[in-house]
């Protein structure tokens, strides 16, 4: 059957939009958009540099941009998406489901409230996750209203383990969590890769920087804000280099942000040896990928995934996570696809890049096995089906529950 599923984004994510191309060939799908995201609200939204993104995120598929008609449209507060039109979109077309990404805004209440006007099946895919921090009055807050509102969707689509278990604790039945994997697109991150090899451009991006060629390169990607933790990864790398056996082990971080500068002297100490690259497009993500030999994520809860994994070992390098980064207990097998290290243990985490440099130095053959393993089950075919499966399932039934 051919489904006709709407879609509600926020805005055009450079992650979700090869999904939306792979999606639109294999079902009758239309995404709606609420905010039209500018380079100003880049900066602001903790990238420190305005930009747009250089790969395409309105071709390829159909869209609709709803008309936002907040007084302050922004994505940084509940009503600065608000449109009020998709009661009218729902009402007038024949939608078989709606999938919709996270429920922080208005415009998303907006368009389940829509929904369940009309009877149409509300799916719900978000990463959230009970390692974010929260002070104990907003978890009793939210604990009652969150079960009530809820378990009353058609479906949630969960990325992951720890997704899961924050569904469950707001009561969510079991017969409505379906899997369906947070990915990149695998397939781009993995063929630029090998052209990045082919073309030899690893060496291009390490003279760019002055690391040497046979260096340890350990990876930073993220905006330089307080919940990345940028600060614990070169710590780290400043314990680590201290030591004879991190004389060869050289330091990348890949991102701009309000803490750029304090990170900056921060690393003074070992400065021939920690690299800034500043914030870099999405096209060029593969040949820093390609250029280091571990990606270090050292966030805390507030990262609730963790897509920068996914990227690392599309590229073929491991990475060490924080126990908090959401995607840990998902995609870290120990020893095999990298570490995990306690939030803020920095002595842990100089250990873990050095038993890696170790492991990678031993067989790094069977590291990238691991790796490719890995990814093929966080992947857009697997989501692809897994979405299939949750249409089947939910429209042949057509339980959709409504509010009291």
């Amino acid at each position: 059957m051919n489904y006709r599923l709407g879609i509600l984004v926020s805005h055009p994510i450079q992650y979700y939009v090869p999904w939306f191309w792979h999606l639109a060939k294999r079902m009758d799908i239309e995404v709606f958009y609420a905010h039209r995201q500018d380079g100003k609200g880049q900066a602001q939204a903790g990238f420190g540099v305005e930009f747009d993104w250089d790969v395409p995120l309105l071709e390829g598929y159909p869209y609709r941009w709803l008309k936002n008609v907040s007084r302050r449209p922004t994505l940084r507060s509940f009503s600065g998406c608000d449109t009020p039109e998709i009661f009218d979109i729902v009402r007038r077309e024949k939608f078989d489901a709606f999938l919709i990404f996270g429920w922080n805004r208005k415009s998303s209440i907006q368009t389940i409230l829509a929904c369940w006007k009309k009877g149409v099946p509300v799916l719900m895919r978000g990463d959230s996750h009970l390692g974010e921090y929260r002070s104990m009055l907003l978890r009793v807050t939210k604990y009652f209203p969150y079960r009530f509102f809820l378990p009353r969707l058609s479906a949630h689509l969960y990325v992951g383990q720890r997704n899961r278990e924050y569904l469950t604790h707001y009561g969510v039945p079991k017969e409505k969590l379906f899997f369906v994997p947070h990915f990149v697109d695998n397939a781009y991150f993995r063929e630029a890769a090998l052209r990045v090899e082919k073309e030899a451009k690893t060496a291009d991006i390490r003279k760019r920087f002055k690391v040497p060629e046979n260096a340890f390169v350990c990876l930073f990607v993220g905006k330089m804000i307080s919940k990345k933790r940028a600060s614990d990864f070169i710590r780290a790398c400043l314990s680590v280099m201290s030591r004879p056996e991190g004389r060869d082990i050289f330091a990348l971080l890949v991102g701009d942000g309000p803490l750029r500068d304090s990170l900056e002297q921060l690393a003074s100490p070992c400065a021939d040896q920690i690299r800034f690259a500043g914030f870099q497009n999405q096209s060029e993500m593969p040949f820093f990928y390609r250029a280091a030999n571990v990606l270090v994520l050292p966030s805390d809860g507030g990262e609730t995934w963790g897509l920068v994994v996914n990227e690392a070992f599309a590229c073929g390098i491991p990475a060490i996570v924080s126990d908090r980064v959401g995607c840990a207990p998902d995609l870290i097998e120990e020893g095999k696809t990298g570490y995990t290290f306690p939030l803020g243990q920095i002595e842990v985490l100089a250990r873990k890049i050095l038993e890696i440099k170790e492991a990678w130095q031993t067989d790094s053959q069977f590291i990238q096995k691991s790796l490719l393993q890995k990814i093929t089950d966080y992947s857009m075919d697997a989501a692809t089906k897994a979405l299939k499966e949750v249409l089947e399932t939910i429209c042949l039934s057509r339980k959709v529950y409504e509010p009291l």
